[in-house]
């Protein structure tokens, strides 16, 4: 899925990467706010929800290949973790949508989440 379409979907609006809306795809999405479970779960090409606003998401994702970001609840990171992203670039889109909410309407519109591996 585009990140124009996600970002029409979610109501959701750009705080970086603006230029890259057109490049990136996404082909899953995960919802947490626990970072060792992105760190778990999660290889490329995923969209992360989460209402986490500090650099250790931004790290996080620049660990596992994560190119897009979404805030949820309408939170906005300071300037510190929007320079950040810039500089991995990473898009970072807020939506005034709660965590499951969001998730909900990304499912209902075609997104899938990460695959279950193996029981976990």
């Amino acid at each position: 899925m585009k990140i124009n379409e996600i970002m029409s979907i979610l109501e959701a609006e750009c705080l970086t990467g603006e230029h890259l809306l057109d490049d990136i795809k996404v082909e899953a999405a995960f919802g947490c706010d626990l970072m060792s479970d992105v760190l778990a779960f999660i290889n490329g090409k995923t969209l992360l929800l989460t209402g986490l606003i500090n650099p250790q998401v931004i790290r996080t994702a620049e660990m596992v290949d994560i190119n897009v970001i979404v805030f949820v609840r309408g939170k906005k990171p300071d300037k510190e973790v929007i320079e950040l992203a810039k500089k991995n670039n990473i898009i970072l889109l807020s939506t005034n949508h709660i965590l499951y909410t969001a998730c909900g309407i990304l499912y209902n519109n075609g997104l899938k989440g990460i695959p279950i591996r193996g029981g976990e």
